[in-house]
Parts: structure tokens; C-alpha cells; sequence
């Protein structure tokens, strides 16, 4: 197909023809051509590894150690890029463009407070006098939504949530009043109302002719804020146009394989990677494998669970969704005797799991597994693929490995995967190691933290209906957490909502994401991105 070249024209941020990036002899952009006008969002969507960071990252000069960068134009800021060096992109970085990434924890330097940080933008770009800059970083962080912004600017990264991670990141960006903001994967790692507030945020600044190119995999979160979208597939841009035409009548078969893989209400009985009906299990209400009473757990004077009680079924998922500091992960490492609880128990099988001494709890760990957000960071990565999977497995040596073998198959890789380090495979890949070393013991229930946050739609659907399989196979229960009310009204039976460490509703989650009854329900239903064409679908 003929990609998208428009002109330099003057008002024109970002011009570039004929893109091409390449790694080795490898090219991974090959031929893009796109461009940016102030107060417009553009958005790149695609898979994991189909180029749109590096097409991103590109546009600012970091390509990346190694690259090798052609174009047969390439204008930024009215000037030709290909003629920069390194300290044009360095004087433009900041103040023409600031630059949102994914992984907050990586970007902001480790040993300097937030508030530092922001406040070196502004200082470096002379954004505002001296003694203006404590004043505006604590505007800069209200602004997207950090709550106490004194206490929370003298903070260092590993002292706040993923979600504040991201906001301090975020208002880092815009210090310097950019012309165009590059967000790749803005909002993952944020809960839908924070979500909202961050969209309108830049909304707010596009209003004021700020240009935002955005990176998501969310199609939800492009349908509400994007002008026009490109669907970029191994390095080339396949489809793209106006968003609302592009996202409601898809005319190339990848963008229709995207779009039926995002997760929601009317996709709650199909296979989301095929769109063939799938069979859910029923619970069976007399089969208790999991359940909490009146469970609290503070941390110094706040209260993070507050007097919550639930009970898990046989085959059942049981969704729990809240904004980040609800207490749903707290919740989760109480299931898992990974905490215990200030007052009320958690029993496993009907029998006391809770205040066990792990000596006893030791031989009972295998019935209840984890699967977290990010497995990188629960792997050694020193150890292989195979060895993770085999740690848990009680079996001889033999059949260890043939279980190991098993279990890779199951999850969708290949046998010698068991021979490399969870850094050499992707995102979507570790993850099935996860779920594969969560299987191995062959669990009655399933903590799922998270799984699918940080995965593109298309693995992302591989893995929910792996999951799905999973379950439908062995009666597996889950206790399924997750920001994402679409994934969670796809796969659960009931849902808790949490809110302060405390549940403010629950039920069957048809009901309660329809009809929700409680006011911060409603509130979280009501910041939900949505897409008119799986509206339409659902039957809303």
C-alpha cells in the first residue's frame, strides 16, 4: 500500500518520508513515512516488535547504540534532521519534545527525588526563575494527579507506586512547556480513573496546541483521544486514517485481528485470538477452595485492608479491581500467606491457611500459585527457562524434566526455550514462563496480579485464553486483579471493587459493571475508555 507522506508544511512539528531503521543489518523500520501538526494526536498501534517505540524514539534521536537511520526526509521543528548531530537532538529534547516511556522506574534516576528531577527540566531549559521551580514541580505533579505533592516530590522512584511512577514521569515531560509530546505507552501501568485523568491532561495541552504522538497498545485509549492512527505490523505501516473510520471498519485483516482481540463485555464467550465460542465453567458453589473473613492488614497508621471477606469457588474467577493503594495486591499476598493479616484468617480447602508457621503452611504451598505483573522480577536471572519451571515441581529428575518439556508445550513455547535466560525472550514470553511454572504444581487456585498489563492486545489475548483453556481443563479457580475492566468483565464470574482497603461492592459482574449501585463504581465504569464499535457489540 502507499504510506502517509505529507509535506514539510510550515506548521508542521514532525515530517518524515521514507523511514528506515536498522540494527545489525537488520531493518525493523522499513519505509515509514508520517507526520505531526500542533494541537493533532497521531497514534502508532502494533504488536510488540512491530517498530512503532523505534519509529517513536527515532523522531528524538535515540534510535538507539548500534542503529543505523535513512529517510528520504526528515524534518523536525522546520529544520533537516538528517544533517543533526548529537547536541541538536540534545537542545530539542525537553523543550520541542518532551518524552513519556513505559517503564517510569527506569527512566527517573534511581538516586534523585522526584522532584529533582522535574525540577532539573525546568532548569535546564530555563522554563521558569529560580525561584519559581519548588512552586511549579508541586503544580507540575497536581497537575497529573499525584496526591500530596509535598511529600511526594522528596520521594525517590522506588518509594512510590508503578501508577505514581508514572505521573512524577509524565509531569517531568511537560515541565518545559513542550510543542510535542511522544508518549509510548503512556497509561499502562495506570488504573482507568487515573487513566481518564492523564488523558485529559493531554487532551487539555492539545486544546492549547500542544501535538501528542501517541504509542498504545490500548485501542480504547486511542479511540478517545487520537486524530488519526497508523497500524504498524514487522516494520511497515499497513492501515491508517482517520481513527473512528480506521477502528469501526478496518479494512486490512491485521487491524481486524487487533480489534477482535480486545477484551470486553461482548467478548465474554469467545475465544478472544479466534472468535470461536468457548465453554465457561460453571463454579460449583458447594466446592469452597478459597475464601478470606474479615481480613485486615495496616501498614504504620493506614489501614490498607479493611475488614474484607470473600469466598472462591471450584472453577470459578473471582475479578478484583480498585485504583492503585485500594489494597487488591495486599489482598493477594494475604491469599498467598505471603502477608498475614492483622485480625480475620484465610483458609484454604475450608481448613486455616492464615498464621500457619510456614513449616506446616510449606507442604500445602503448591495448591495456590502466583502470577504477577512482571515475572522478571520474581525470576533469577541466572537460572534458565527449564530450571524456573522445574523449581517447584516435586518429581524425580526424569520425569521433572518431561513435566518441564509438558509444560512448555501447554503454554504455547518451543522445547528449547527451557535452555535460555528469561532476558532473551519478550514480554509475552516470559509471561507464559510464568503461568508455566505456576501450573507445574497443578493448582487448585490461581492468584492472577495483574498478568496482562503490560502485554500488547494480540498476546495479550493469547495469554487470557490460555488462561481460559486452563481452566476450563482442571477447575482451576482464580483470583483474577486487574485495572483493566474490560479483561476482567471477559474473564470473571464475580467481582470485588475495592476502594481504601475496603470492598464497596460486589457481585456478578454483568450486574455490577451495568448497574453499579456505589458512587466510585459508577465512577470507575464511567472513565473506561470505549471503542463505538464494541459498544455497538455489546449491545449498549
Amino acid at each position: 500500500m502507499t504510506t502517509y507522506a505529507a509535506p514539510p508544511a510550515v506548521d508542521t512539528l514532525v515530517a518524515v518520508e521514507g523511514l528506515r531503521v536498522s540494527f545489525g543489518g537488520t531493518e525493523v523500520v522499513r519505509g515509514v513515512s508520517l507526520s505531526v501538526a500542533p494541537g493533532e494526536c497521531v497514534a502508532i498501534v502494533g504488536e510488540s516488535g512491530s517498530g512503532k517505540s523505534v519509529t517513536a524514539r527515532t523522531l528524538l534521536g535515540l534510535a538507539g547504540p548500534g542503529s543505523a537511520v535513512r529517510a528520504s526526509a526528515f524534518h523536525v521543528s522546520g529544520r533537516d534532521a538528517l544533517t543533526f548531530g548529537a547536541a541538536d537532538w540534545r537542545r530539542l529534547r525537553g523543550r520541542f519534545a518532551g518524552l513519556v516511556l513505559q517503564d517510569a522506574l527506569v527512566s527517573l534516576d534511581p538516586l534523585r527525588t522526584v522532584g529533582a528531577e522535574i525540577a532539573e527540566v525546568l532548569a535546564v531549559h530555563d522554563a521558569v526563575p529560580r525561584a519559581r521551580r519548588a512552586a511549579r514541580v508541586l503544580e507540575l505533579l497536581e497537575a497529573v494527579g499525584v496526591p500530596e505533592p509535598e511529600i511526594r516530590a522528596g520521594q525517590h522512584p522506588h518509594q512510590l507506586s508503578g501508577g505514581l511512577r508514572q505521573r512524577a514521569l509524565i509531569a517531568s515531560a511537560i515541565a518545559a512547556d513542550p510543542e510535542l509530546i511522544i508518549a509510548d505507552e503512556p497509561t499502562t501501568a495506570l488504573d482507568v480513573t487515573v487513566q481518564a485523568q492523564i488523558l485529559r491532561l493531554l487532551a487539555e495541552r492539545r486544546a492549547a496546541g500542544t501535538a501528542l504522538l501517541l504509542i498504545s497498545h490500548d485501542l480504547a485509549v486511542v479511540s478517545s483521544i487520537a486524530d488519526r492512527v497508523l497500524v504498524m505490523k514487522d516494520g511497515l505501516i499497513v492501515e491508517e486514517g482517520a481513527v473512528g473510520e480506521v477502528l469501526a471498519a478496518p479494512a486490512h485483516d491485521y487491524t481486524k485481528a487487533l480489534l477482535a482481540a480486545v477484551p470486553s463485555a461482548a467478548s465474554r464467550d469467545t475465544r478472544l485470538t479466534t472468535g470461536a465460542p468457548r465453554t465457561r465453567p460453571v463454579p460449583n458453589p458447594y466446592a469452597q477452595v478459597l475464601a478470606g473473613s474479615g481480613l485486615t492488614r495496616s501498614y504504620g497508621p493506614r489501614r490498607v485492608v479493611d475488614d474484607v471477606s470473600f469466598a472462591l469457588h471450584e472453577g470459578e474467577t473471582l475479578g478484583v479491581v480498585g485504583e492503585s493503594g485500594s489494597g487488591k495486591t495486599t489482598l493477594a499476598r494475604l491469599c498467598l500467606g505471603l502477608l498475614e493479616p492483622d485480625s480475620g484468617r484465610v483458609t484454604l480447602h475450608q481448613r486455616q491457611w492464615s498464621r500457619l508457621p510456614e513449616r506446616v503452611r510449606r507442604p500445602l504451598r503448591p495448591r495456590i500459585q502466583l502470577i504477577s505483573q512482571n515475572p522478571l522480577d520474581s525470576f533469577d536471572p541466572r537460572h534458565t527457562v527449564g530450571r524456573l519451571i522445574a523449581e517447584p515441581l516435586r518429581l524425580p529428575k526424569p520425569a521433572r524434566h518431561a513435566r518441564v518439556l509438558d509444560l512448555l508445550a501447554r503454554v504455547g513455547l518451543p522445547p528449547d526455550s527451557a535452555t535460555r535466560h528469561p532476558r532473551e525472550l519478550s514480554g509475552g514470553q516470559r509471561q507464559r514462563v510464568a503461568i508455566a511454572r505456576a501450573l507445574g504444581p497443578r493448582p487448585d487456585v490461581l492468584v492472577c496480579d495483574e498478568p496482562v498489563s503490560a502485554l500488547d492486545v494480540s498476546i495479550q489475548a493469547q495469554v487470557l485464553d490460555l488462561l481460559a483453556d486452563i481452566q476450563s481443563e482442571y477447575g482451576t479457580a482464580m483470583l483474577f486483579i486487574s485495572h483493566d475492566l474490560g479483561v476482567v468483565h471477559h474473564v470473571a464470574d464475580r467481582v470485588l471493587v475495592m476502594k481504601d482497603g475496603r470492598v464497596v461492592e460486589e457481585g456478578d459482574v454483568r450486574s455490577v459493571f451495568s448497574r453499579p449501585r456505589d458512587p466510585y463504581t459508577r465512577a470507575l465504569v464511567a472513565s473506561v475508555p470505549r471503542m463505538p464499535a464494541h459498544d455497538e457489540r455489546a449491545g449498549r
